[in-house]
């Protein structure tokens, strides 16, 4: 089996939700739920394995297995993910998804949906299947190819830590040194796999998120220069006629401009 078909017209029915820990006494465990979906997000290496249909685990992956499907892990070592068993309602359009994805850049947003999940079930159970349903439809949509190629979950680890600290002043060392590897490794690996140099993907998604923000807020010139890591007024205007083609003031009056087509 390698795909699987979800029905989320309607919210699913949230059975249990936590972090699981393997590994530790065990190799290799053999799971079976009769009438619940699988859903699990993973932080470790391993396989997943249904009939002759083979998985490679790693971090960032996240599985999507059906009721009544025996499934097989297998460690190398402490192994820790977020699952939810589920229920999915019959009837509505029907989606079908790979049982493993690399969730990529999105892995980020559904660990923190499932984290959400987990810390809402045992006080607030409809809070917990707002949060897995989210998390559903992010799977059902994430692209086909998300990850084709991708090698080192550290790419993933460097864009998510990208996108938490815009804000912040980003360096291509403080990066690698926050996702635990070297500034050489992770500068090739980042432009092998993404097309962009680091650099110039801080620089993308903070011009990105600007014209967000300009766009659609009623934020100030300053704060959202501010919010996006260029606190000087003068440096970001710059930046914004070069990477967007018009001042601040010109992309918040003038609507949509033109895409953003950032060198590489």
């Amino acid at each position: 089996m390698k795909h699987a078909t979800l029905r989320l017209d309607e919210p699913p029915t949230v059975v249990n939700a936590g972090i699981g820990i393997h590994g530790v006494s065990t190799t290799h465990d053999v799971f079976r739920l009769p009438d619940l979906w699988q859903l699990h997000l993973y932080h470790y290496e391993g396989t997943l394995s249904l009939g002759q249909s083979v998985h490679p685990i790693r971090p960032g992956h996240v599985s999507l297995v059906p009721p009544n499907t025996e499934v097989h892990f297998r460690y190398r070592g402490r192994s820790e993910h977020l699952y939810v068993h589920l229920r999915l309602h019959e009837g509505g359009a029907a989606r079908v998804v790979p049982v493993m994805q690399d969730a990529a850049a999105e892995s980020t947003r559904l660990a923190e949906l499932l984290r959400h999940a987990v810390a809402a079930m045992p006080t607030s159970p409809p809070r917990a299947t707002a949060e897995v349903w989210a998390a559903l439809w992010r799977i059902a949509e994430l692209p086909r190819d998300a990850g084709a190629g991708r090698h080192h979950p550290f790419v993933a680890a460097a864009q998510a830590y990208v996108e938490e600290h815009l804000a912040d002043p980003l360096s291509v060392p403080g990066i690698a040194r926050a996702v635990g590897i070297s500034h050489t490794h992770l500068t090739r690996v980042f432009r092998a796999e993404t097309g962009f140099t680091v650099v110039s993907y801080i620089r993308h998604r903070r011009l990105q998120r600007a014209r967000h923000l300009l766009l659609s807020s009623t934020l100030s010139i300053t704060a959202i220069a501010a919010a996006v890591g260029i606190a000087d007024l003068q440096a970001f205007n710059k930046a914004c006629r070069r990477e967007l083609g018009a001042s601040p003031r010109d992309i918040r009056g003038a609507g949509e401009p033109a895409p953003f087509l950032p060198a590489r």
